[in-house]
């Protein structure tokens, strides 16, 4: 037999009355003491289906067991919205919790913090996942923005004089977060935010790019208990690490929280928790944020501190053990052993050759692009092997239903944004004469190849693994002695309006609308990326113009040639971004929608720029760790008289070496 299930209406397991929770396990497990539990679900089956007709006739006996929730007390009912999401009676539960408190404060105090405490718990028990908390957030922000002028007014009346504002809700602790300065990217420090605030703890968040005085002023002004920075790129490293020494230099004693995409246990070990001796503590996702922050502020402070201190301490030594065990090949070593491509598969002439823009390009086009599995790694689900990916993770029994509810959710704003136009995508394609010199690549302003208009450096592999080969971006582009060669790059936004639109979402305490209209346009940038390389490869350049490949066999990159991105494993210099951009005209061609900021982060933040290289045998690799010589010849190639912005840009997981 089959049944088609909505997963949006399943109940939580919790909320499962336990009669029949035992009767669906038993059939579940296939075991039970009599070994009758299929005889006892069939017959508890047939009354669900034909349950007995109420005394009196009554009818809608369903409707009012869905709505049972709403006979209770009205602490018992703002838990019940709290705890699902349910907005739709929260106000005239909270105003009736204030009538019979009184005192505003104590209806968030009280009922509102207790609903909370409880979601802090059954998110931390793996009981609720991050899409319910956010709209647990949602609800709460909602009750406490009903209340707010109550509480505004009752302190204009009653202010202390002692200064102290006794309106204020008595949170377990302040937490300040902020991205770094030069960075730009915040999606996952909303969602810590939104979490740490279901946990009871105010946050004060700070937003993006931002300088470390003022995270340092703001922090001593709230009196607050923690700071968390957050980064994405390599620079952020350094960013952090001066925050780190600031705030021992004005002997400051909170502890300080590290998160993001690019750090990691070991660069907090290794270079942030020697700068400053108060605890300094890598958080690796939303879900440990609130574990950590209770261990900070607990009375076991110290004793956790110290375990923090020696597990650091032993992964600094081991780090250092690897330096000191590193084999090299010199620069001209590893050079002498580039790969040798088959120059005969060069790529066509391209159909097209200079810059093209293309702007609000439809968003449903580039919809059917969408990979969908990084979505549900944003909100944290993470099905189990086989089910561990879109859309296998629908299947996956722990978070396959709140998956499907999620992904329904994303499919409604996607077709909110095409109804009203909220979003935009644009971007700018350009595709130019090139070859390599060294392990350089030369655009040359016209076909004559003359005039040289820019050039990409590149970083070739330098560790000794005992490889043949050792590679280099360059190497996929025919040198100038071989054959005339073409290089494409692309930038990409699916985020134009985003901003906007999330600000209108805040400010109306829609949190979960704001995170979900991130994380989608994140997905439309990477989408329009999938599509643009298509375009290159079928039309614009035409290498591949009767390729006839799958979405899934799209994403397992099954076509021919590649598109690492400026700043990432094959050529981990941000820098490369600013080539990139002036060769593409990108700021004068999308009117300046299209940013790149003094740290080389693009703005919208919902973008994607990339090489593209067409040769069939060019392939994805990472370079790894460099040594110094190699640093000093890239350096010079660049033009700079020193090492230090080279170092500074390539930071400490790219440089095999301790900086002088």
């Amino acid at each position: 037999n089959m049944s088609i299930v909505n997963p949006g209406g399943l109940p939580r397991y919790e909320d499962i009355d336990a009669h029949t929770r035992k009767l669906a396990e038993e059939v579940i497990l296939n075991k039970s003491a009599d070994g009758k539990h299929v005889e006892r679900f069939l017959e508890f089956a047939e009354a669900v289906r034909k349950p007995a007709a109420p005394a009196g006739g009554a009818a809608g006996g369903g409707e009012k067991a869905k709505d049972a929730w709403r006979s209770g007390t009205f602490t018992e009912r703002l838990h019940y919205g709290l705890i699902n999401g349910i907005d739709k009676f929260i106000e005239g539960d909270t105003e009736e919790a204030r009538a019979e408190l009184q005192v505003p404060l104590h209806v968030i105090e009280g009922p509102l913090m207790q609903g909370m405490g409880i979601i802090g718990d059954l998110f931390g028990a793996g009981k609720m996942f991050l899409p319910q908390v956010i709209k647990s957030a949602r609800v709460m922000k909602k009750a406490v923005a009903y209340l707010t002028p109550f509480m505004e007014e009752e302190r204009r009346a009653a202010a202390l004089a002692a200064g102290e504002d006794p309106n204020q809700p008595k949170y377990n602790g302040v937490v300040l977060m902020a991205t770094v300065k030069g960075d730009v990217h915040d999606i996952g420090k909303n969602i810590v935010g939104v979490v740490l605030g279901c946990n009871n703890y105010k946050v004060i968040d700070m937003g993006v790019m931002v300088p470390c005085d003022n995270i340092l002023d703001k922090a001593i002004e709230e009196k607050v208990d923690v700071i968390g920075l957050s980064g994405l790129i390599t620079p952020s490293l350094d960013e952090m690490q001066y925050v780190a020494e600031q705030m021992k230099a004005r002997d400051m004693k909170m502890p300080l929280m590290i998160g993001g995409a690019t750090t990691s246990k070991r660069h907090t070990a290794v270079k942030l928790a020697t700068k400053y001796d108060k605890g300094v503590i890598h958080v690796l996702d939303a879900s440990r944020s609130c574990t950590v922050v209770s261990a900070l502020l607990s009375g076991d402070k110290q004793t956790y501190l110290s375990e923090i201190t020696e597990e650091y301490t032993e992964i600094r030594e081991e780090y250092y053990a690897t330096l000191i065990d590193k084999k090299w090949k010199s620069i001209k070593e590893a050079q002498a052993k580039k790969p040798s491509l088959d120059w005969s598969k060069l790529p066509p002439k391209p159909n097209f050759v200079g810059n093209l823009c293309i702007k609000d390009h439809p968003i449903e086009e580039v919809m059917e692009y969408i990979d969908w599995t990084p979505f549900f790694q944003v909100y944290q689900l993470r099905g189990k092997y086989p089910n561990r990916d879109y859309p296998h993770i629908f299947k996956d029994a722990r978070v396959g239903p709140e998956a499907e509810k999620l992904f329904a959710e994303a499919k409604e704003m996607l077709a909110w944004i095409v109804k009203e136009g909220h979003l935009k995508c644009s971007g700018v394609v350009g595709i130019h004469p090139a070859n390599s010199v060294g392990d350089d690549i030369e655009v040359y302003t016209d076909e004559t190849r003359k005039e040289v208009k820019c050039k990409f450096y590149g970083l070739r592999q330098q560790l000794d693994m005992g490889e043949s080969t050792y590679w280099c971006q360059g190497d996929f582009i025919a040198p100038k002695d071989v054959a005339p060669d073409y290089i494409s790059a692309f930038a990409c936004t699916g985020g134009i309006g985003c901003h906007e639109q999330r600000q209108k979402f805040e400010a109306k305490g829609e949190i979960d609308k704001a995170i979900l209209l991130e994380a989608v346009a994140d997905r439309l940038a990477e989408a329009f990326a999938e599509l643009i390389h298509l375009k290159i490869r079928k039309s614009l350049w035409g290498y591949s113009p009767e390729e006839n490949i799958s979405l899934e066999d799209m994403l397992k990159v099954k076509y021919q040639g590649i598109r690492p991105a400026p700043g990432y494993p094959s050529q981990p210099d941000h820098r490369e971004k600013k080539t990139l951009w002036d060769l593409l005209e990108v700021g004068r061609l999308t009117d300046d929608k299209l940013e790149l900021t003094e740290s080389y982060m693009m703005m919208p933040s919902a973008s994607v720029s990339a090489l593209v290289f067409a040769h069939p045998e060019a392939k994805y690799f990472s370079v790894g760790q460099v040594n110094m010589d190699q640093v000093q010849t890239y350096a010079e190639r660049r033009g700079e008289t020193g090492v230090e912005d080279t170092e500074r840009w390539l930071g400490s997981t790219v440089l095999g070496y301790e900086k002088r």
